[in-house]
Formats: C-alpha cells, structure tokens, sequence
C-alpha cells in the first residue's frame, strides 16, 4: 500500500512540474531568494533545474510501481524526503514561501499542510525502503533500461513542449476561456476570494470592458525578455493598428529598461507597469503574448508561437485564432496519458509475453523430463557415432 500510495503522489507531483517547467522554475527562484535573501541563480540554471526536479519525481514514482532498480529507487526516495521534510518545517515558520509549489497550481497547500504532508511521505517512503525486497517487479530485469529510458524521453519531451508553446494544461486563473470581470466578483462564501485579485493596473478597466479585441504584450522582465521574437511582435503591432485594436505591453521592468528595450527593437507600442508576479501568473513567456475581447482571455502564445504576419490576413472576427476553441482539460488529460501509456503498456505487455513463454516452456520441460533428456541426448548419440 506504501509503495502504491508514494509512486501515484510522486508520479502527479512530477507531472505537474513538467506540464509547467517555467512554473516550476519561479517557485525555486522563490526559495533561493527566501533562504539567500537574493536571487543569484541566473534563469540558464534555474529551468534546467526546474526540469531535473519534475524529471526527478517523475522517473521515482514510475520506478516504485514497476519495481525497477528497488534498492536504489526506494533510497533516493527516501533521501529526497529527508530533504523536503526539514525545508518545509522552516517555510510554515517563517511563512517565507507562502504557497510551496509541491503540486504547481493544481494544488495549493499552505506551510504547514505542505510539512504535514512531507512527514507522512517521509515515514511511508521509509517503510516501503524496509519493504524493498517484497515489491513485485513488473517488468523483467532485462527490460527495465527500456521503460527507464522511455521515461526519462518522455519527461524531457513533454517539458520541453510546454517551455516552447505553453502549458498544456493551465491550472491558473488566467487560462483561455477565463472570463475576467466575473472571476474577479466575489463568491457568496465571504470566506472564499475571488479566483483574480491581482488584475490591477493602469487600463485595467477599459481592457476588460473594451468590446473589442486587446492584443496584451506580456514581458515580466524586458531585461531578459527574448528579443527573437521581434519580427512577430513589430507585424502584430502593425496589423493592430491598421485595424485599431489596442496593442500593450505589460512589463515590470522600469523606465531605463523599457527605453533600452524601445531603442533595440524600434517598438512603438504604449507600455505600462505591472506587478512582475501577475504578468508570471498570466503568461508563462517572457515575452508572451494574450489576446482579450469582452473581457475574455480567447488566445495565448508563447514567443516562439506569436502569430506571424502571413497568418494575419483578415481582421480578427475572421480569424480562427481569435475565436474560443473548444477545449476540455479532459480530454487534454487523455491525451496526455495517452501519449505515455500506450507505449508503456505494449512495452509491458511484449515483456510478460516473453516471460510467460519461458515461463510455460520450463514448465513443460519440467512437467516432460523424458522429452528434455531426449534433446540433450541426442547430440551427443551424433557425435559419438562420428
């Protein structure tokens, strides 16, 4: 049952770091800053690590349920906790890290729910280490590179899918879809907050009141904004003005650094102030782009998916890009699984396949001891007789 429970929490822990890396990668800038009082990993080594993490939980929790390399699956396990469980004890103290990215988005746990939890994890990882020899394998020992590797191809593939575009499932409340003015009004449980507070800026109000489209510019940091997307951003800019939608850039950066960036890229767009910690929360892209009407969040893309200029032949009514797709979680939850499992299970079922075959021919021979005396026999007979 231990083994059951930790492989399912590791597994989604893990999933959910690599559904949404760039997520991941802001939480452990959080934790730098709040135990070395600043942020000295630079961002090259921060989403690398973000990466290795979610990968890291990921490949324990399917090594614990198929059973592969026991010994050192179940320690690393253990360690891992040992880590956790102290470094959580001091976040619910100190309240330094409000909410502690265990589960991205998907789930919020405060400081000491998030302690409470590590030390149950740490105590059944540490029984399912003293159980390690029990643990049914269910792959053999000759296959167990295969479902490791292909893991492991899987975790970096989805991760870097989601940094390229965006998460694929997006647990934040400003997913496509959302309706902004009615996720800000307050629920009839006075005790419960609105699912956005933070939507707070100057043209706040005339952006989500505005009737028409609203192409937002989205660049927590211009000083490390990826300028490879200029060439997107300069025809989007000018198909907006020709068809007089508000073009605007929300940054956190300050005065120096937006005229830095104006002089680089030769933009002309308004740009306004925004807290860095909403524009992260928005859109997991530096720079990203969101696309608003009615007060709707119709369309995300990352920088490396901006529309381009051949896409932008007709104003945006005409345009399957500024129109909601339907979209279910579920069913990108289908398919997310489906992308791992289908494989996995025709690894798994060409495995027991094989075993069961060896399995039935010892039998055999074992059930027929005559018929194997015979085999081995006869060679020998030939050989004599030459």
């Amino acid at each position: 049952m231990c083994r059951w429970l930790i492989s399912a929490i590791f597994i989604f822990s893990g999933i959910v770091k690599l559904i949404d890396p760039m997520g991941t990668a802001y939480k452990v800038q959080d934790y730098v800053i709040a135990i070395f009082g600043s942020d000295w990993l630079s961002w090259t080594i921060t989403l690398p690590l973000a990466v290795m993490l979610g990968l890291m939980e990921f490949c324990i929790g399917i090594y614990l349920f198929f059973g592969i390399r026991r010994h050192w699956t179940s320690r690393i396990a253990v360690a891992l906790m040992a880590f956790y469980t102290p470094l959580t004890l001091w976040i619910a103290i100190t309240d330094a890290v409000p909410d502690c990215g265990c589960f991205g988005d998907a789930v919020h746990l405060t400081g000491w729910q998030t302690f409470s939890k590590n030390v149950v994890m740490l105590a059944l990882c540490i029984v399912a280490f003293k159980m390690r020899k029990h643990f049914t394998r269910f792959i053999s020992e000759k296959m167990q590179w295969l479902i490791s590797l292909y893991s492991i191809v899987y975790g970096l593939f989805l991760a870097g899918l989601c940094i390229y575009t965006l998460p694929i499932i997006d647990f934040r409340p400003y997913h496509i879809g959302q309706n902004i003015p009615k996720a800000m009004e307050w629920p009839d449980d006075p005790q419960q907050l609105p699912e956005i507070i933070d939507f707070d800026f100057d043209g706040a109000e005339d952006i989500i009141s505005d009737t028409s489209y609203t192409f937002l510019l989205v660049a927590p940091s211009l000083e490390t904004a990826d300028d490879g997307a200029m060439d997107r951003i300069n025809a989007l800019t000018d198909y907006a003005k020709h068809y007089k939608y508000t073009f605007l850039c929300l940054t956190g950066s300050g005065d120096e650094a937006i005229a830095r960036w104006q002089d680089l890229t030769g933009s002309e767009y308004p740009f306004t102030f925004a807290d860095p910690l909403l524009l992260k929360t928005m859109v997991r892209s530096n720079p990203g782009l969101m696309l608003i009407h009615n007060g709707t969040i119709v369309n995300k893309w990352s920088a490396e998916t901006m529309p381009i200029e051949e896409e932008l032949t007709a104003p945006l009514y005409q345009l399957d890009m500024a129109h909601l797709q339907p979209q279910s979680y579920r069913n990108k939850l289908l398919y997310l699984l489906l992308w791992y499992l289908v494989p996995l299970m025709l690894i798994t079922f060409t495995d027991r396949v094989i075993a069961g075959t060896k399995w039935w021919k010892r039998r055999k021979a074992a059930m027929h001891p005559d018929l194997a005396t015979e085999a081995v026999d006869e060679p020998e007979a030939t050989q004599l007789e030459e």
